[in-house]
């Protein structure tokens, strides 16, 4: 399937589509004459003689410095090759891919004044699997993901690492012949409108998002197993109860927790026992905190589709030729959500952790053994299991310390305010995959205390979940290798195979 970059913006689902699936892109023919008219308005001015950022002058704190035309080419590939200074671990492939793809809609999107040939150049090095080699250091989160996006521009003029179709890391210009593409000579402008762009930190926050949500459901299969395992009541789920306090993501957890404890025999069999007369915050409780979650990642993905649909360069070519400075390119809006992603992620994090400490309570699991061990004694169950979880969510609320608070001035105080958006990306991406170690150990364990409940069982959906979970771990017995199942149920929550299996049953938001 091949999604074609129009006139209309691209959505966040064919970002995904292109970036993870390797799904190719093609530019319509509308917007190849929008380009072709915005670069008669570049060479225009480039004509014209006076000095213009990006055309005829340095950059940054040498914009003052002027550029005699025979030297404007040469300017923008030493732009290029010198912001292509990043240092540090490799980034991964998905993420790349979806900084391209954005930085190309922002190339087509009416304001960069690049060449058609040069967009289309882009467009089909991404089609042809081609990923820049982009390092995790070099970028501020403003005047653009200068160095991610330089990494992929070195790479369009045929210099640099790439990773190939096949993922083998190679010289640039090998990879572009060896796929029938040639490198690009850069005119005047492109060197600056391939960097100039938040795309490296709105591709990952897209990503990231899809990732969210996905775990955000799971969290709410996730507790519907543990408040079952811990007699928990279904009651406080009601839906006249969270109209009370209609916050759209607490009621959408709400309906969900209902909806997956509905009919279960567990939550039936003690429902006239009056010996637990509230459950837990951590029960009681989680369609408020998963619910603001949820509502955190609904305002992210307002500021998503905003900046996805965005016009952004410095300087912008505007309707009438001329070519204007302007700040688009601070990372703000972008690098405050990834934030406020990871201090939400970090939150429902520790309450699933604070799920798990209970289930292996015996003072507070309502009869279930210490530890859920076959043994106590003797085995020690999954004990180490929750200091794993302990550390995980540690970690994760060290990462939920904001980047988007700190900016270090940059290009001799030119750039004197930052927003460290890239950062943000990068600890966000690190937080989701936290959390969803956190979510298996907590599956791990409210699946083997299910099946410890035995013969009451679970709700159908639940039940479901739980012996899928517990037939790749083994469920209840004595002390294994625990690493391996952990790892099998994290594979499995990433699949979002539990997702489907729920499908069957209930309809999750």
């Amino acid at each position: 399937m091949t999604i074609v970059v129009g006139l209309e913006p691209l959505t966040r689902e064919q970002l995904v589509a292109v970036a993870r699936r390797f799904e190719g892109l093609s530019l319509s023919a509308e917007v190849l004459e929008r380009l072709t008219r915005q670069r008669e308005a570049i060479d225009a001015l480039v004509a014209g003689g006076e000095p213009i950022y990006g055309l005829s002058t340095g950059f940054g704190s040498l914009a003052t410095t002027s550029i005699s035309p025979e030297r404007r080419r040469d300017l923008q590939r030493s732009l290029i090759r010198s912001h292509a200074a990043g240092v540090g671990p490799e980034v991964e492939t998905e993420v790349v891919r979806a900084m391209m793809v954005s930085r190309l809609t922002n190339l087509c999107s009416g304001v960069s004044g690049v060449r058609p040939a040069t967009a289309q150049a882009y467009a089909a090095m991404i089609n042809a699997q081609i990923t820049p080699i982009v390092h995790e250091f070099g970028s501020l989160g403003c005047s653009g993901d200068l160095a991610p996006l330089a990494h992929v521009a070195l790479a369009l003029m045929g210099e640099g690492d790439v990773r190939d179709a096949g993922g083998a890391r190679r010289r640039a210009l090998d990879a572009l012949r060896d796929a029938g593409l040639a490198p690009v000579e850069l005119a005047e402008k492109e060197g600056l409108a391939l960097i100039n762009g938040t795309d490296g930190m709105l591709g990952t926050l897209i990503l990231a998002l899809e990732d969210a949500l996905s775990l955000l459901q799971q969290m709410d299969l996730a507790a519907s197993l543990s408040i079952q395992a811990l007699r928990g009541t279904d009651r406080v789920f009601l839906e006249e109860i969270h109209q009370l306090r209609p916050h759209p993501g607490q009621l959408v957890s709400a309906r969900n927790l209902a909806m997956l404890l509905a009919d279960s025999p567990i939550v039936s069999s003690h429902s006239e026992d009056l010996s637990q007369v509230q459950d837990a915050y951590s029960l009681r409780c989680a369609p408020q905190v998963h619910g603001a979650a949820r509502d955190t990642l609904s305002h992210a993905s307002r500021v998503a589709d905003i900046e996805l649909w965005a016009s952004i360069d410095n300087p912008s070519v505007l309707s009438d030729g001329t070519l204007e400075s302007n700040g688009n390119f601070h990372g703000a809006p972008v690098g405050y959500v990834l934030d406020f992603l990871a201090i939400a992620l970090a939150d429902v994090a520790s309450m699933c952790e604070r799920r798990t400490d209970r289930l292996l309570d015996v003072n507070r699991s309502y009869g279930l053994p210490p530890f859920l061990a076959e043994d106590a004694g003797v085995d020690s169950g999954l004990m180490i299991a929750q200091y794993a979880q302990a550390g995980l969510v540690a970690e994760m609320k060290r990462l939920a310390s904001p980047a988007s608070v700190d900016s270090i001035p940059s290009s001799g105080m030119q750039e004197d305010h930052v927003s460290m958006g890239w950062h943000a990306a990068r600890k966000l991406r690190t937080s989701l995959e936290a959390f969803r170690d956190v979510l298996a150990i907590e599956l791990v364990a409210s699946a083997r205390a299910l099946a410890i409940r035995a013969p009451l069982v679970g709700s159908p959906v639940t039940a479901a979940v739980a012996d899928r979970v517990n037939a790749l771990t083994g469920g209840p017995g004595h002390d294994r290798w625990l690493s391996p199942e952990i790892a099998a149920v994290s594979d499995l929550v990433a699949s979002g195979e539990l997702l489907d299996l729920a499908s069957r049953y209930v309809t999750l938001h």
